[in-house]
């Protein structure tokens, strides 16, 4: 291994875990994936690779695509709604931030919808602007082929299209007016700021309390948040930060949970809650609590 190879691979690194994040939509697994890059990445010669960054991005997404078959068979078991890893603005795979609204809740879970091979084509192609000949050669599949599997991918992610606004300038504002909406109870402040038709998303998978389909309608909300807020109120603890390029918080619950809520913002309100409370999902965020957050109440 030399130091020009490792200098390369450094350098694709953020977007080698970007693609994987978009692939896998986990934090996790994307590092996991990184890792058995980096090993394969050392065990070759790099004097006939005239292209590290295709190279290496057909490294990855082959691999990612491998670990799909396992990720596929957890999914179909998966116990209520299934969310992408949180992913925090410092923990980004994306370590220069861009393109943070293609990490959306929305557009991830469009993404779900797609075959793997779909997802690949549209991600190398649309997203990381790989040539189709450099998409074929990663997919193994031929360049017509390739197109029309980015096609199709870029056919659906477009009809979700109206769902992934960008966050609007007062966004940190919005969400602080909805946290405290929601946990004080306040039904006329949640009214105002939730659309008619919102809805919320929540993942407990199985191992934390959290709706098994997601919930529809102002109605339905406020009588949750409402619910929630007179058995729970505020958490113990709790830190506004952008989640999946959408604002949000990290919390610390009553009972100790650990969680985050992301919002999707349009013109001023609320359509879209996410709530993620599957410790498993959440591990890569404990090092930001404090550690007497997790300290029994008196």
């Amino acid at each position: 291994m030399t130091d020009n190879a490792l200098t390369l691979f450094q350098h694709q690194r953020p977007q080698l875990a970007a693609l994987a994040y978009r692939m896998l939509g986990s934090v996790s697994e994307a590092e996991d994936i990184l890792q058995d890059a980096w090993l394969r990445w050392q065990g070759i010669g790099h004097g006939d690779i005239n292209n590290p960054a295709a190279y290496l991005s057909t490294l990855v997404s082959r691999l990612c695509l491998d670990r799909w078959k396992e990720a596929r068979h957890r999914r179909e078991h998966y116990v209520g709604e299934w969310l992408p890893e949180p992913l925090v603005a410092e923990a980004a795979p994306d370590a220069e931030h861009q393109l943070e609204q293609e990490v959306c809740y929305a557009l991830m879970l469009a993404l779900e919808r797609l075959s793997p091979l779909e997802r690949a084509a549209f991600l190398l192609h649309d997203v990381f602007e790989l040539p189709f000949q450099e998409v074929a050669r990663a997919l193994a599949r031929s360049e017509p082929a390739c197109r029309q599997l980015a096609r199709r991918a870029r056919d659906r992610v477009r009809a979700e299209r109206p769902r992934f606004p960008a966050p609007p300038p007062d966004g940190e504002r919005l969400a602080e007016a909805f946290f405290t909406a929601a946990r004080s109870g306040d039904e006329s402040a949640l009214r105002q700021l939730l659309v008619e038709d919102a809805r919320l998303h929540s993942d407990g998978g199985g191992v934390r309390p959290a709706a098994l389909r997601r919930i529809d309608g102002v109605d339905r909300l406020c009588r949750l948040f409402l619910a929630l807020a007179r058995k729970s109120g505020f958490p113990r603890w709790v830190e506004a930060l952008p989640i999946n390029g959408q604002p949000g918080w990290l919390s610390v619950e009553q009972d100790g949970t650990l969680q985050t809520t992301a919002l999707t913002l349009q013109h001023g309100r609320v359509t879209d809650v996410y709530i993620t409370r599957n410790p498993h999902k959440l591990s890569h965020l404990a090092h930001r609590v404090p550690a007497d957050a997790w300290l029994p109440l008196p």
